[in-house]
């Protein structure tokens, strides 16, 4: 079986989960018996990867030409976020340039203008879009070839700005997954909200839940608390906006402290929300517990799990939550919302509410105080995600392809 599969980033080209997602679905593929041709906007010349072709669309477009439409929009932008954009850019026009943002309608159209050519060129029997970005590139893909659509929701728009969507990215979500033959969402909570918002029928759903790679040297760095037994480490990884629940996180901290002062939070990634955080936690006087890292990427990533003590997901709204299978797979314990899709998945996990901060802070700080408690989470839980891998989802991805197949001819 052959997929032509358009996505916007990939390993290491990524900003995200998104990119980690795709990087595992392919490979997992490939081991299934599918050969998977990944289109994105932009990656380097030469650039593969041994179990799927990587194609850039700036490659495919040289010498076409591309409209050029000066752009604020991204795709994890708030109408908040939209709106403090649109004034920075009127007041000071050059200031806009250095962002990816001002380019997003001319990424779109320039992976839409490959989506024709590398179909009509590459042999597939399906074609799979990821996220709202890449659907117009599906749909043309298959107005060319004539095979059948399956697209991919990793998050609605109303997940990423906690319900207040822009309404352009919001229609064009819209308009993907009428157009698709077959939806695939990562967690039944996605696809609740797909049902709920776009008014789509529960039937042209299909809930894959995500796997993890096994198989990481990663895994074995065996790093330790650099603290050396004085302070516990919190650690909240991940993109630093609305949806992920930072500023929970800053007020949850406030009470842990009051508790259980030998304690660092530690704070890996970046985001609209970080200078946000950053100014919470001075004004609630809890600045000197606050560790900012900055966006890791590689073993980096390892490290600040096996360091910590408790990884803490407090996300408003999280379709799923690779990132949880990653801390356990570094043996590090877990507490996470109960509105997140790995949630459904997970026994061995503490869960609360992301608004419940007083539930959230007792979880933490028993974590922090017993360390009976703490190891036989570690433990219970990481034999636990060893069930999760990289095989299962791809199998169930081939599935609904077969299944697709089947009903389109």
């Amino acid at each position: 079986m052959k997929v032509l599969m358009f996505g916007w980033e990939f390993p290491p080209f990524k900003s995200g989960g998104l990119g980690t997602a795709c990087y595992g679905l392919t490979k997992g593929l490939s081991r299934n018996g599918v050969n998977v041709t990944f289109v994105m906007p932009q990656a380097p010349e030469n650039a593969d990867a041994d179990f799927v072709k990587l194609v850039g669309a700036n490659a495919l477009t040289k010498g076409m030409k591309i409209r050029k439409i000066k752009s604020i929009l991204t795709p994890y932008m708030t109408m908040e976020q939209y709106g403090e954009k649109a004034r920075q850019l009127s007041n000071n026009p050059k200031k806009g340039d250095d962002v990816y943002g001002t380019n997003m309608f001319e990424e779109i159209e320039r992976l839409s203008l490959a989506a024709k050519k590398i179909a009509a060129e590459e042999p597939h029997d399906i074609i799979h879009a990821h996220d709202w970005m890449t659907y117009e590139a599906g749909y043309f893909a298959k107005l060319v070839s004539g095979k059948p659509l399956v697209v991919h929701i990793h998050a609605t728009e109303y997940d990423r700005t906690a319900e207040n969507p822009n309404i352009f990215i919001r229609d064009r979500e819209a308009w993907g997954l009428r157009v698709a033959d077959k939806i695939i969402t990562n967690s039944n909570f996605t696809k609740q909200n797909v049902m709920k918002y776009y008014d789509i029928p529960s039937e042209k759903i299909a809930v894959v839940h995500w796997g993890i790679d096994e198989d990481l040297a990663e895994y074995e760095l065996n790093c330790a608390n650099p603290f050396k037994g004085k302070d516990k480490i919190v650690l909240f990884l991940g993109r630093v906006t609305i949806q992920k629940g930072p500023d929970y996180f800053v007020n949850v901290a406030r009470k842990v402290v009051d508790f259980y002062p030998n304690v660092k939070f530690v704070v890996a990634g970046n985001g609209d929300m970080l200078q946000r955080m950053i100014n919470m936690s001075i004004e609630q006087g809890i600045a000197d517990k606050m560790i900012y890292t900055g966006f890791l990427t590689g073993a980096d990533v390892h490290r600040a799990f096996q360091m910590a003590d408790l990884y803490v997901m407090p996300s408003v709204a999280e379709p799923f939550g690779l990132v949880a299978l990653e801390s356990l797979k570094n043996r590090t314990p877990i507490l996470i919302s109960k509105q997140s899709g790995v949630s459904e998945v997970l026994n061995h996990a503490l869960k609360t509410d992301f608004w419940d901060i007083n539930e959230m802070a007792n979880k933490i700080v028993n974590v922090l105080q017993h360390d009976e408690l703490r190891e036989e989470l570690r433990d219970n839980s990481y034999r636990e995600v060893q069930k999760f891998n990289l095989d299962e989802p791809a199998r169930k991805c081939r599935d609904v392809y077969e299944e697709v197949m089947r009903s389109f001819r």
